[in-house]
Formats: structure tokens, C-alpha cells, sequence
């Protein structure tokens, strides 16, 4: 088997954000006058359920208390945005070469996210000059499918659009939640830990690395 894509799932496989994250989260908290303040640790527990929103939810749940959460999400995405925005951002270490690699050998690239089009709009800003849009032949978001990841929905979206089946693909993810969206779409993964992430936990990952290189690729 030769792979033909290589999808990667979130904006976290392309660049580091989990700090911005968390501190984008407790400005709107701030801002909502709640005296909620994610420390690194309790956002590493949050990240096991994939969506900001979820996660205001069950935090709001376990405080026993009622907000709006879509408002809330809504302005931690505005100050992410404005974050990223101000920031000098790098892409993860080999993501340069898988994408190098895949153009320099005609394999198609696909930005699998279930996020909103003003973050991926933000990462492309943020990044500009490293990484274009136009590298990715399919680039998913938020409004594409009904239910967002670990629901599969997202990686089907792309696999149809791209004429493609499950096994001439390999995506790459960097949370726990969201490789269970390519695993449940019948896609191999490669773990690529964000900072907030534990290496042991991605099991069924064919593969768990802290930097990409396009030997990742062969089959497993």
C-alpha cells in the first residue's frame, strides 16, 4: 500500500497553540466576569474532549453553573485569533518536510479540521510565507458537517470530496479525541502530541513521534 493523502486533522498539528488556547479561554472567562482560570494542568484534562465549546460546557457542568457557552467560545476564538495574529508562529518541527515531501512526490495534502473559518483563516495569517492554503487540496471547517470530531463526519467529508478511500490515506493528529475521528473513519494515524498531550494515550496510533519526517509514510 501506497499512501496517496496525507491529512493533517487539527491546527495543532501544524503549530503549536495549546498555551495561546488556554490563555484566549481565560480572557473571555475574565471578560464574561467569571472567576474560572485554566491552569496548564487542568487544560491538559480538558483537551481529552475534542471542541472549546464541549469543554466550557462540562467545566460549566462540573462548577455547576449556567453560561453561554457558544458566546463564550465565540469571543475565546476572537482573541485566539488576535493572539496568532500578533505572535511569530513556526509550523511543528517536520511539518516543512511532510509537506516538501508530498509536493515533491504528487501526494495530495488535506487540512482535516472541524473548526471554525476564522481560526483557519488566523493560521494561515500566522503563517504565512511557511505554508499557503493552496498546499491543501481540501481544507475542512466547522460548517461542513453536522457533528465535529471525534465524530468521523469530517474525515468522510474529505475522503468524498477527494475521491479517496480510508486505506490510500494517513492522517496525523495531536490529541487523543481527535485521532478517534480518523480512527472511526477507517484512517491509519500517526500521534503527534501537542504540548498539552500525553504521549501514552494514543493507542491505535500506528505511530506516536514529537517530529514528522517523511519515513513516517511507509506502511506500518
Amino acid at each position: 500500500m501506497t499512501v496517496k493523502a496525507i491529512f493533517f486533522g487539527s491546527i495543532g498539528t501544524l503549530v503549536e497553540t495549546s498555551d495561546l488556547q488556554r490563555r484566549a479561554f481565560n480572557q473571555a472567562f475574565a471578560e464574561a466576569g467569571l472567576d474560572w482560570n485554566w491552569s496548564a494542568e487542568v487544560y491538559k484534562d480538558l483537551l481529552t474532549k475534542s471542541g472549546g465549546r464541549g469543554r466550557i460546557e462540562d467545566f460549566a457542568t462540573q462548577c455547576g453553573m449556567d453560561v453561554d457557552a457558544s458566546q463564550l467560545h465565540l469571543r475565546k476564538t476572537e482573541i485566539f485569533d488576535s493572539l496568532m495574529s500578533k505572535e511569530s508562529l513556526l509550523l511543528r518541527p517536520g511539518v516543512a518536510n511532510i509537506v516538501g515531501h508530498a509536493k515533491a512526490h504528487n501526494l495530495s495534502l488535506a487540512f482535516v479540521t472541524s473548526t471554525s473559518k476564522a481560526n483557519i483563516d488566523a493560521v494561515f495569517i500566522a503563517l504565512d510565507g511557511q505554508i499557503k492554503r493552496s498546499d491543501f487540496s481540501f481544507v475542512g471547517n466547522d460548517k461542513m458537517v453536522a457533528t465535529a470530531k471525534p465524530n468521523p463526519d469530517i474525515y468522510q467529508k474529505a475522503l468524498s470530496d477527494m475521491s479517496l478511500q480510508a486505506q490510500d490515506c494517513i492522517a496525523i493528529e495531536d490529541t487523543v479525541a481527535s485521532m478517534g475521528s480518523a480512527l472511526a473513519a477507517g484512517i491509519s494515524c500517526i500521534a503527534f502530541p501537542g504540548a498539552f498531550a500525553d504521549a501514552l494515550d494514543f493507542k491505535g496510533a500506528v505511530l506516536v513521534t514529537d517530529k514528522l519526517a517523511p519515513n513516517h509514510l511507509m506502511p506500518h
